[in-house]
């Protein structure tokens, strides 16, 4: 089985130079945001990779996601509420939603 931290270094970069990724269901509102801080970086890594792969946050997606987040995704299972961007997955795969995605640049400096 992969490790996160393995998994990440395999991610391309390009999510580096975003602030946050926004995610929509059906309005204008974004119903979560994940910025570009400590603690959510790695979370931002992996929805970017899968919303650019599938086209948004979609089911399949989420398993994508849940794969890649690795002894993080048993944590989840085991703690719900503890990592809730992963939390998030399961919901997305047990109640089949899906999402669009808006990646938000950082300012340039």
């Amino acid at each position: 089985m992969s490790r996160f931290d393995e998994n990440l270094k395999a991610l391309k970069q390009p999510h580096q130079r975003l602030a946050a990724l926004e995610g929509y269901a059906d309005g204008y509102e974004p119903v979560f945001v994940i910025e570009n801080r400590p603690g959510s970086q790695g979370a931002l890594a992996v929805y970017y990779e899968v919303a650019v792969k599938h086209g948004g946050l979609t089911p399949k997606a989420a398993e994508d996601a849940l794969a890649l987040f690795a002894e993080h995704t048993e944590d989840a299972r085991a703690n719900p509420g503890a990592h809730p961007n992963i939390d998030r997955l399961f919901a997305i795969v047990d109640q089949g939603l899906y999402y669009s995605i808006k990646a938000i640049p950082k300012a340039e400096d």
